[in-house]
């Protein structure tokens, strides 16, 4: 289980807790020098980092050949990043690892929540979105969307359900700050054609 101080400083804040602790659990890494390469769809072993320094030699050593996932948040490593250069050693930091990869996932969720319509308004509805968002997470797509690469809808989710327990109203945010995201424009074939993807080779091909 992910440290709730560590989810309570670091974390998005537009995520409850319970959805970080959910997200981290499902899809995420407890070794915060945990590198995962896949090429093809297969994984590739490598060996355990023991260090911060030794996950980024990995990091480094297949960025741009495979699909590289870091960290407690299992962040891709590619997105965004041009050049080698430009892969930082934040990526193992567990703060900067968990800041990074909620706010990457809260686009997704919001990603996700889009194609359900919007911001759904029934709470029987939101852990739906959220195992779709993990899936998503996990592949880099959803409904034909690169997630990672694909425009982000912006703004807050609500209905944001405790796993758990708890009937009260402690599971939503508050109704003034919630994104009416059906307003956006939603062409997901548009979205989906995004250029960059995890690949460094082919993000550096498409500036």
């Amino acid at each position: 289980m992910i440290d709730a101080a560590l989810i309570k400083e670091c974390a998005d804040p537009l995520l409850k807790p319970a959805i970080v602790e959910q997200f981290v659990m499902a899809a995420g890494s407890a070794d915060p020098f945990a590198v995962t390469v896949k090429s093809g769809g297969r994984l590739i072993l490598v060996p355990k980092a023991a260090s911060a320094e030794e996950a980024m030699a990995i990091v480094r050593q297949y960025a741009g050949q495979a699909v590289v996932r870091v960290g407690p948040t299992q962040f891709p490593a590619g997105v965004g990043v041009k050049e080698l250069a430009d892969l930082k050693p934040d990526l193992v930091d567990p703060c900067q690892n968990l800041r990074k990869g909620t706010a990457m996932f809260a686009k997704v969720l919001r990603i996700v929540a889009k194609w359900y319509g919007g911001n759904p308004t029934s709470k029987d509805v939101f852990p739906k979105i959220v195992e779709d968002a993990i899936y998503a997470w996990k592949t880099g797509e959803f409904e034909g969307v690169r997630v990672f690469q694909a425009e982000d809808p912006e703004g807050a989710l609500a209905n944001q359900k405790e796993p758990r327990g708890d009937k009260s109203e402690a599971g939503t945010i508050d109704a003034g700050a919630l994104l009416q995201i059906e307003a956006e424009p939603s062409d997901e074939r548009k979205i989906g054609t995004a250029g960059i993807r995890v690949d460094l080779s082919r993000i550096a091909g498409q500036q």
